[in-house]
């Protein structure tokens, strides 16, 4: 008797700013949503201004999805849909039908020459924790042992306002 792989969680970020086969870019997102499949919990989907030369705003969001697949195998299928929905080799901030990334794993960390889970920079990304802290508030980042919802208040917290020195003194 054979015993298949343990299933494992992932989170997957999705974001598109440009039209293509399925409409717009929320269709976008949608379509990948469901081209992916196994998906567990899906976030509401948010506008988000681009990082870097871009021009055009992100609809993104958050899926947590069951696979088999370990991450590189996941990650092997991830951008064939990315190069279905018409993604093309190019400028690393630009315009992009769809972009699709492993943020997390439950199986914890994972680094290799093509993936690196956790992602390197989800942790300062709000449009990839704030819809993610919607659907696994309680997801804890490996690296450093913070919740999701504790990684978004660290990143969104304001600080108040220095006082001026002499500031609320009378003459």
């Amino acid at each position: 008797m054979t015993s298949s792989p343990a299933s494992s969680s992932y989170v997957i970020a999705l974001g598109s700013n440009r039209r293509g086969r399925h409409g717009g870019p929320t269709d976008e997102v949608r379509a990948a949503i469901a081209a992916i499949g196994g998906v567990v919990a899906v976030s509401p989907l948010i506008a988000a201004p681009p990082l870097g030369p871009s021009s055009r705003r992100f609809a993104n969001a958050v899926a947590v999805i069951e696979s088999d697949e370990p991450p590189v195998d996941l990650l092997g299928r991830l951008k064939r849909i990315e190069a279905d929905f018409g993604r093309r080799p190019g400028r690393r901030w630009g315009e992009r039908v769809i972009d699709l990334d492993i943020i997390l794993w439950s199986g914890g960390v994972w680094a290799d020459d093509r993936l690196t889970i956790p992602h390197a920079a989800f942790r300062q990304r709000r449009f990839v924790l704030d819809p993610l802290a919607r659907i696994a508030p309680e997801w804890r980042d490996p690296l450093t042992g913070f919740t999701v919802r504790q990684m978004l208040a660290r990143l969104t917290r304001r600080l108040p306002a220095p006082t001026p020195r002499g500031a609320g003194r009378g003459p």
